[in-house]
């Protein structure tokens, strides 16, 4: 009897245990990653400043490609890794060294400094799986529980550079496998992305939360225009998805040499701004987002972004994919709503997270990520949005390294790459 009252209290106390060791381990990524994403955040506000300010800096871009490489090539990374690697690791243990942190750090800063389009949350994706397989490793955690610090990492750092911590918590967990979530890292994943998100909010410097008023009342006309806007911010998520791709391949098709292909890039994205005749698509764009969020329409900036980031991370900048994916749906949901004359700013908002969603393949994050950065009140609209979306984008993503691991059509176990 006393050996059946031990048995259950130790199987009542076990869940304990591991969530307060849980805990303890997020706080601590929290702590470390926070402070590395708040020191990121600042590098990328003094370059992106310096830029604007020092506009011909852009001459240099293909100086700055050659540094990129040589980077990676000094710190023995692989160049052509980055986040398909973490995803990698969760997957099949692939290793994930300590040196990618800053390899990814000075690149991403450099990329942006001297005007190459690009991101910052792949960046941060990159460095907070770094961080956090290098604390599993050091803690001698085991593999599965190194999976789970790998996943907390990318949340805090997730949550501390863009500032929605709802969504990066789940984010990690929904990303690896479409159609799984890893439900067994909610807990530290909330904790670190919270104290990510909280190390950086106290230094203000994630702050992207727009506010935006006058929606239309929700009603089966209206309902109806967001699905057709869905269904092509599904198309447009696909075009981006196989323009970066290709992209890449022909990048390194032509440019066997990872120097020259940096330099060829750099070149490549110099004549385009050039031609273009602003710098409205160098860097990340935000300043453009704005200005689609207050009805400003260019008819070809969305299709100009997928160009110019296709050019710059295919040639092996580094910075990432999601702020440009935000840009490429602002601008053409702006469009949209203006062609159709239905709430501009509204579809401005459901174009961001729609495209978002379907090169993703992350449906709960793109609706907390609508939530977090518009608001709630047009939660009828984002949820139709990110359903549609996700459903039709097929099996394109951002990330080879991501799996489909049940259809998007039917209950069916499929297990194949994306495209």
């Amino acid at each position: 009897m006393n050996e059946q009252i031990k048995k259950r209290i130790h199987l009542a106390l076990d869940p304990l245990f591991i969530a307060f060791k849980w805990a303890v381990l997020a706080i601590l990524s929290g702590i470390i990653i926070g402070f590395v994403g708040a020191a990121f955040c600042i590098c990328m506000n003094y370059a992106t400043n310096y830029r604007l300010e020092h506009p011909n800096i852009i001459f240099l871009l293909p100086v700055a490609g050659i540094c990129i490489v040589g980077i990676y090539h000094l710190l023995n990374n692989e160049a052509d890794t980055g986040t398909d690697l973490v995803i990698s690791a969760i997957h099949f243990n692939a290793h994930v060294p300590l040196r990618m942190a800053p390899s990814i750090f000075i690149s991403t800063i450099l990329t942006h400094l001297f005007g190459g389009s690009a991101g910052r949350e792949g960046a941060a994706l990159q460095l907070g799986g770094s961080v956090g397989a290098s604390l599993g490793k050091l803690l001698k955690l085991n593999d599965k529980d190194a999976h789970v610090m790998i996943m907390c990492g990318m949340s805090a750092a997730f949550a501390a550079l863009f500032g929605t911590p709802m969504a990066a918590a789940v984010f990690s967990m929904e990303v690896v496998s479409v159609g799984i979530m890893y439900y067994s890292a909610l807990v530290p994943c909330v904790i670190s992305a919270l104290i990510g998100y909280g190390i950086t909010s106290h230094f203000k410097l994630s702050e992207n939360i727009f506010h935006i008023s006058n929606l239309p009342v929700f009603s089966v006309k209206n309902a109806v225009i967001i699905c057709i806007l869905a269904v092509l911010c599904a198309v447009v998520s696909i075009l981006f998805c196989i323009v970066l791709h290709t992209a890449q391949n022909l990048y390194r098709k032509y440019f066997a040499n990872p120097y020259i292909r940096a330099f060829a890039g750099g070149c490549f994205v110099l004549l385009l701004t050039l031609l273009v005749g602003n710098h409205d698509y160098n860097g990340t764009g935000m300043q453009v987002i704005s200005r689609a969020l207050n009805g400003e329409v260019v008819p070809a900036a969305f299709l100009l972004k997928i160009l110019f980031t296709a050019l710059t991370l295919g040639a092996g900048f580094k910075g990432g994919e999601i702020v440009p994916t935000f840009f490429i749906g602002a601008t053409f949901g702006c469009l949209f709503g203006t062609i159709t004359g239905f709430s501009p700013v509204l579809c401005t908002a459901v174009g961001m997270t729609s495209v978002f969603c379907g090169v993703t393949n992350c449906p709960i994050t793109s609706l907390l990520i609508s939530f977090e950065m518009f608001g709630f009140s047009g939660m009828p609209y984002y949820l139709l949005a990110c359903a549609f979306s996700y459903m039709l984008s097929g099996h394109f993503g951002l990330y080879h390294s991501q799996t489909i691991m049940y259809s998007k059509l039917q209950t069916t176990f499929i297990n194949k790459g994306t495209h």
